[in-house]
């Protein structure tokens, strides 16, 4: 295991105040919040057969050893097959505005961090923890499970033997649950020591931490002076009145091609356009190179970034087709509404029996929907768009501007593809 404690393996321990009478000798959580993850599993998803048969396989120990790291767990799971499959469950890690409530809720109470270091999980804490918007303990909604087998079963029945099997893990160290948010037990030591040796005298009191610009440009609109019509924009930038220093690395024509974003970027913002106010560094290097400025910038933009050519020229390809949303479709797998999935999956299914004469097989994970043998995928992005890829040489590239209907995206990218 990656946090520092106990292994999987160590033995429980404790007095019998920390088990749950009824639950059965062939249980798999012995403490409330060891039950607390097995609920958040079998709250997840109605397939009663593929729960049934997860339990099957923890009960019979096919589950390997497992590795912990923040924001997921994962362990071989022996199968049908000679090769044990590779199986893991994610959980969100918390913000670091998160972790602050969460340990100063810990060291307001020293029964807490008592308790803990005794193997207890404090309701109060977890109570307290939740009030102030801070989930620790696992909602059905988070757990997001994954595996190499086949199986598109969610979760399939090797995922969810290992969080039947992680439940023991959990019941033996609750320390394993704060790893799984982001932080082992010796950094959660070392914030509570950190928070009890500060010196009283020396405690600032907190500064606001201000209005993000976004915000803030917002509530100007909300009463927004009579201005003038803008000017029409300049067909190119006017030159700087000085050449850029020595060894700057930078040509006086790269800093015109600057003044003209900039100034770009002012006239949408005047007309409403916020979407470019909050983009990370990685982001606006990908916006600058989707402009097309050159080979010399589209490189000198990669090493910025230490972004690989590949990577950087997929982010920007999912920047023209779906501007700052593509760009998270194109990096960040989420867990959509499973309903959602199932009636895009169905619709998907019914338009490909019309489009072809034979059946497509269709994988489902997470927000994507594949058709492995065609190399043609959809994902759902977070504005409930589906965004088309297309596989090239083993890699999934952006292929198209999205929609809202998935079929619609597949047909397109069917047409395109010459399918």
């Amino acid at each position: 295991m990656s946090p520092s404690g106990p292994s999987p393996t160590t033995p429980l321990n404790g007095d019998a105040s920390r088990r749950s009478s009824g639950r059965g000798k062939r249980a798999f959580a012995a403490t409330w919040w060891g039950q607390a993850w097995v609920a958040a599993l079998e709250e997840s998803t109605l397939d009663a057969g593929r729960l049934s048969r997860g339990r099957t396989y923890a009960r019979k120990g096919l589950v390997g050893a497992t590795t912990v790291a923040p924001g997921q767990i994962k362990a071989p799971v022996q199968g049908s097959r000679p090769r044990p499959y590779r199986s893991c469950v994610h959980l969100p890690v918390l913000t670091d505005t998160q972790w602050d409530t969460l340990l100063n809720a810990i060291a307001s109470r020293a029964g807490h961090l008592a308790a803990l270091l005794d193997g207890e999980m404090p309701t109060e804490l977890i109570d307290a923890a939740r009030e102030a918007g801070v989930p620790l303990l696992p909602q059905p909604t988070e757990l997001d499970p994954e595996c190499s087998c086949p199986d598109w079963g969610y979760p399939c029945k090797h995922a969810a033997a290992l969080c039947y099997a992680t439940a023991a893990t959990i019941d033996a160290d609750p320390f394993v649950i704060f790893a799984l948010r982001g932080r082992g037990r010796e950094e959660v030591f070392a914030e509570l020591r950190a928070r009890r040796t500060a010196p009283r005298e020396n405690a600032a009191e907190a500064v606001p931490a201000g209005v993000p610009a976004a915000a803030a440009y917002a509530r100007w609109t909300e009463n927004t002076p009579e201005l003038p019509e803008p000017p029409e924009p300049a067909t190119h930038a006017a030159a700087p009145p000085v050449d850029p220093p020595p060894g700057s690395g930078l040509a006086a024509a790269d800093l015109e091609r600057l003044i003209a974003d900039a100034a770009g970027r002012a006239a949408r913002l005047l007309a409403g356009d916020t979407t470019t106010m909050e983009l990370t560094q990685r982001q606006d290097a990908v916006r600058i190179a989707a402009d097309r400025p050159g080979p010399e910038w589209f490189h000198n933009l990669i090493q910025g970034t230490g972004a690989k050519p590949a990577e950087f020229a997929r982010l920007t390809r999912a920047w023209r087709h779906g501007g700052p949303v593509g760009t998270i479709v194109a990096e960040q797998p989420h867990t959509p509404d499973p309903a959602k999935m199932a009636v895009a999956r169905t619709a998907l299914t019914q338009a490909l029996a019309e489009m072809t004469d034979h059946p497509v097989p269709l994988k489902a994970w997470r927000n994507r929907i594949t058709l492995a043998d065609r190399g043609l995928q959809l994902r759902l992005g977070p504005d409930a768009r589906w965004y088309p890829y297309r596989q090239d040489d083993g890699e999934w590239w952006p292929a198209g501007p999205a929609d809202a209907d998935p079929v619609t995206a597949l047909t397109t990218l069917w047409q395109q593809t010459g399918t």
